[in-house]
């Protein structure tokens, strides 16, 4: 008997028996299934001799058309032998199967024409093993797919373990969900129906569920199925269709959920697991910005990596990615003691805090850094460290100026023999009119500055918002909406790049893989987004009403982001979603004349001068005097 696929979700059974078990009953499918196809091939031929003659067969006719048929059938026998056929080459039932059936007995019935006509007192009429070779194959075929349907059948979850749903869109990504769901009897969910808006798909069965209708139709297919849940399934829908079928859903009594475009789900068939709660990012329509990352792993394969700020959003996600490109040395660096101990609980799922690989140092002390580079000696350092909330560093700018302009300063001054520095930017750097877009410009111009002076690539990458990091307005909204209060936003018109921590980080490798020197890599981040549309989305999810205020600009606070700043163009040579654009250079010794004790207005005003300086002329050497020695600080620096 042929290997049958395995449902995915079932699991083996404990007892030591069942493989030996399991070889009897395949043992014993295999001599039904050739006792199955003997009698096809005598009933065949009678079937076919039988016609020829006008349905009148005497009994030496019987048995000579029986006896042929037996002869068709050890031929047929030593045939599939040959091909393997009766051994699991193919899954029973299947297209392949069906195939490779075709071409064996059609060469049994050419073998069994020739003998028949080379036979002076021919035993049965020439037509015969033509007509009962497609006879045969036909009751083969037959008795195939009535297995494959028994077998179907059995691996369907059962209406009484699993949730009744409706399934919106049959495209390629609905018919593989559609599949994996139907074959897993312990799923989760039981599709009763379909929905598609396709009128070529009116009336049609999927693997025997009905099609229903279109968008229109949902409350009836749900009062009519019972379903309790519709799964939304088109590939690359927008925002518009997922909100109005949403709406349909919830308004007929059925929850909705959502299976990820597949863009996301590239490493892996699509499963029942893939099916998840719908996203802001979803109801927002961003388009998702996606990255070819072979260029990117090709460049962190083998070699030693460390990086800054590990535990926050963006460094955690980063040494996720990293891991996976198998890296011959992982470093992560955090002054965060309990951010390194999540972080090593994602990556290895034990976090006992004992191995090299975490690094408890804060970026603001210089001489700690210059040990650890000399020590550990890593070969790219991605440098994701920094303060980032634009009204604490309004507030507080001297903060700033220690961690993300000091901080970047001592980590570029123990970098100075690595093989490549990426600096984490932000749109805020662009044009900025912010203490953090300040720090971060200045940054920008102190890793052009090390890009002129040390020997290795010394880059910046700039994006903007991550949804769903800490302190995210994604993050925000919903904690005001659990706790009742209103969703605080600050203007009806401000916008806001967004990305997805995944794909920010995807254009950060690849960025840094194809970086050159002293630039600001800039990534496409799609359209902006409003974000009282964001407000407005999650208040529509939330269980009960919710009530959006508008409190007005923070100081520092742009209505709408840039991307590019005064001068800059939008050029990119190397990848359809990185822009590069020149940086000038800034003299660290510049930076180095900060009071971070001075007065905020003055300090912010010096920070400004510092962004709109000119490019400075190049000196070898080391990038800052070590005039002044910050002692750690209890500030979060990733």
């Amino acid at each position: 008997m042929p290997r049958t696929e395995e449902a995915p979700g079932r699991t083996e059974a404990p007892s030591g028996s069942h493989p030996v078990r399991r070889r009897a009953d395949s043992r014993r499918r295999t001599a039904l299934l050739l006792a199955a196809d003997v009698a096809a091939w005598i009933g065949g031929f009678l079937t076919a001799a039988w016609a020829r003659y006008e349905f009148a067969l005497t009994t030496d006719r019987v048995l000579s058309v029986a006896g042929a048929g037996l002869v068709a059938a050890a031929l047929h026998c030593g045939v599939t032998t040959l091909v393997h056929l009766h051994q699991g080459r193919h899954p029973l039932g299947s297209l392949e199967e069906a195939r490779t059936l075709a071409s064996t007995v059609g060469c049994t019935a050419a073998l069994m024409l020739g003998v028949v006509l080379s036979t002076a007192d021919r035993p049965v009429p020439a037509s015969t093993p033509v007509v009962g070779g497609a006879l045969t194959l036909l009751l083969m075929l037959s008795v195939r797919a009535a297995y494959r349907y028994q077998r179907d059948r059995s691996l369907r979850p059962t209406i009484h373990s699993a949730t009744p749903v409706l399934l919106f869109g049959l495209g390629s990504a609905g018919q593989a969900l559609l599949q994996a769901m139907m074959s897993d009897p312990r799923g989760r969910y039981l599709p009763v129906g379909l929905l598609d808006d396709d009128p070529a798909k009116r009336h049609l069965r999927f693997n025997g569920v009905r099609m229903l209708g279109g968008r229109g139709d949902i409350a009836e297919a749900v009062a009519r199925t019972g379903a309790t849940t519709v799964i939304f399934s088109v590939a690359n829908a927008d925002a518009e269709l997922i909100r109005e079928v949403r709406s349909a859903s919830l308004a007929a009594g059925a929850a909705f959920k959502v299976l990820p475009p597949v863009r996301e789900l590239v490493d892996h068939r699509i499963s029942v697991a893939d099916v998840r709660d719908v996203e802001i990012n979803d109801l927002l329509g961003r388009r998702h910005v996606a990255a070819n990352l072979k260029t990117a792993d090709k460049e962190l394969t083998g070699r030693r990596i460390l990086v800054t700020g590990a535990g926050g959003s963006i460094g955690s996600e980063l040494c996720r990615q990293i891991a996976r490109a198998n890296p011959a040395e992982l470093m992560m660096l955090d002054r965060d003691e309990s951010a390194l101990h999540s972080l090593q609980l994602s990556l290895s799922g034990r976090a006992l805090l004992d191995s090299s690989e975490l690094i408890l140092a804060d970026v603001r002390d210089a001489e700690r850094l210059a040990r650890i580079m000399t020590e550990r000696r890593p070969d790219i350092v991605f440098h994701a460290a920094a303060l980032k909330h634009l009204p604490l560093l309004q507030r507080h700018p001297g903060e700033a100026v220690q961690t993300n302009v000091w901080g970047t300063l001592a980590v570029l001054e123990a970098c100075r023999g690595v093989a490549k520095f990426v600096n984490i930017s932000t749109d805020k750097a662009a044009n900025p009119v912010s203490v953090l877009g300040y720090s971060k410009r200045i940054t920008e111009r102190l890793t052009a500055y090390a890009a002129a002076t040390y020997p290795g690539t010394f880059l910046s990458v700039r994006f903007g918002n991550v949804l769903g990091s800490r302190g995210s307005v994604v993050t925000a909204f919903r904690a005001q909406i659990e706790a009742g209060l209103p969703i605080t936003v600050t203007h009806p018109e401000v916008t806001r790049y967004l990305m997805t921590v995944q794909e920010a980080v995807h254009l950060v490798l690849q960025a840094a893989a194809i970086g050159r020197d002293g630039e600001a890599l800039v990534l496409d981040m799609g359209k902006p987004v409003r974000i009282d549309d964001v407000a407005r989305q999650l208040a529509a999810q939330a269980p009960g009403p919710a009530r959006i205020v508008y409190t007005g600009l923070r100081p520092g606070e742009k209505l709408h982001e840039e991307l590019f700043g005064t001068g800059e163009i939008d050029a990119r040579p190397l990848h359809p979603l990185i822009s590069h654009v020149p940086v000038p250079a800034l003299n660290p010794a510049e930076v180095t004349a900060l009071d971070p004790f001075d007065d905020p207005e003055k300090l912010i005003e010096h920070l400004a001068w510092l962004c709109g300086q000119p490019e400075h002329e190049q000196r070898p050497g080391a990038l800052v005097p070590n005039t002044r020695n910050s002692q750690p600080s209890s500030s979060r620096s990733s």
